[in-house]
């Protein structure tokens, strides 16, 4: 179970609880100073409490030295464990520090965000870091609220809601919430109410290639008034038009995602990824059709590019989705073909063109531009 906050984190693990009576409910929390919190409840009881300081206070940290342990110990306690991870602790990050702990001893049913729906687009939009606004005690934590709800998002299987009862709850935006969380994952579980929860199933290639840069998940149909629009771009783009685009692009949207061809790094696959206020391009590597060897590549991306070979350029070219309210399919569309290389610039070749995102470099890593 992830979360951004404790009083979600509660509300969910109690219910899940209720729900399966004699489970361990384990719950951690990172505190000030390293100070990492344990507690171990069972049919509502508290029976095990314990406080240890680590000497390197981060949440990888918290999750590699007490989560898994904890856990390792317990499954002898008992067969069924809630795990409630400290906020802002990415399930990624512990699914698979308890997968090379464990190894085949332990069985994912399940992988949760708890959240609550009335907040969901304000913390989408929240431009402050985990930190700054109260959701780590981790000054170094760089990541935004919205960019950890879309990485949970993506990776869990099941979202359970909840309303902690701190103050009343706006009907509207709760509504509201929900249908934007529908759209953001519709392969999602979604429990609205803690009287019938639901929960999807823990597959963790699936869960992988929802999570790889430049992959693109649509919904089958969107969840009014969110929408999701899919354009797609044959040539390569101008980098300076596509980079006084983006702005466009990704104003007023929840989330932009997918991946682009431009001109002033044609060999290289370039991830596009937007949530709220923060946009980012990554330079994943080359192109599957310049590739003559394929080491490293994910079955994602294998099947993106299998989905969208084509003739000429092979899996070269231009995918982006944006999700948001009020979004102009047509508009979006012109926006990204006033981008495209003109026959004129397609004859110059690509020497030319400037680089202006600084991501046309061989790299072993991954190269990110921040925006």
């Amino acid at each position: 179970m992830s979360s951004l906050d404790i009083l979600s984190r509660q509300q969910a693990c109690a219910a899940l609880a209720a729900g399966s009576p004699g489970a361990l409910v384990v719950l951690h929390d990172l505190l000030e100073d390293g100070v990492v919190v344990r507690r171990v409840y069972q049919d509502g009881r508290c029976f095990e409490r314990e406080e240890s300081t680590l000497e390197h206070g981060c949440l990888s940290c918290t999750v590699r030295l007490d989560v898994v342990p904890a856990v390792a110990r317990l499954l002898r306690a008992g067969p069924r464990i809630i795990l409630g991870l400290p906020p802002a602790v990415a399930s990624q990050t512990a699914v698979q520090a308890l997968r090379k702990g464990l190894g085949d001893s332990l069985v994912i049913d399940s992988v949760v965000l708890a959240c609550a729906p009335d907040a969901v687009e304000d913390q989408i939009w929240d431009h402050h870091t985990l930190f700054e606004s109260g959701f780590t005690p981790v000054p170094e934590d760089d990541r935004t609220p919205g960019e950890f709800l879309m990485g949970e998002l993506l990776f869990n299987d099941s979202v359970v809601l909840a309303d902690p009862a701190l103050v009343p709850v706006d009907a509207y935006e709760r509504a509201r919430g929900v249908q934007l969380i529908k759209e953001l994952a519709p392969h999602a579980e979604v429990t609205e109410s803690s009287g019938d929860i639901r929960l999807g199933r823990h597959d963790l290639a699936d869960a992988l290639a929802r999570t790889v840069p430049g992959s693109v998940r649509v919904p089958v149909a969107s969840s009014a008034p969110f929408t999701t629009v899919v354009q797609r771009v044959e040539r390569p783009l101008h980098p300076e038009r596509f980079r006084h685009a983006l702005a466009a692009l990704a104003q007023g949207c929840c989330w932009l995602r997918g991946r682009i061809w431009v001109a002033s790094a044609p060999a290289c696959r370039i991830s596009v990824q937007g949530v709220g206020p923060r946009i980012w391009l990554e330079n994943t590597g080359p192109w599957q059709a310049g590739r003559t060897s394929l080491p490293g590549v994910s079955a994602a991306e294998s099947r993106d590019a299998a989905l969208g070979w084509h003739p000429e350029f092979g899996d070269r070219g231009t995918v982006l989705a944006i999700t948001g309210d009020d979004l102009d399919a047509a508009e979006i569309g012109a926006l990204l073909k006033a981008c495209e290389l003109t026959d004129t610039e397609m004859a110059s070749g690509t020497a030319s063109f400037p680089d202006p995102f600084g991501l046309n470099q061989p790299t072993e890593t991954p190269l990110r531009s921040t925006t």
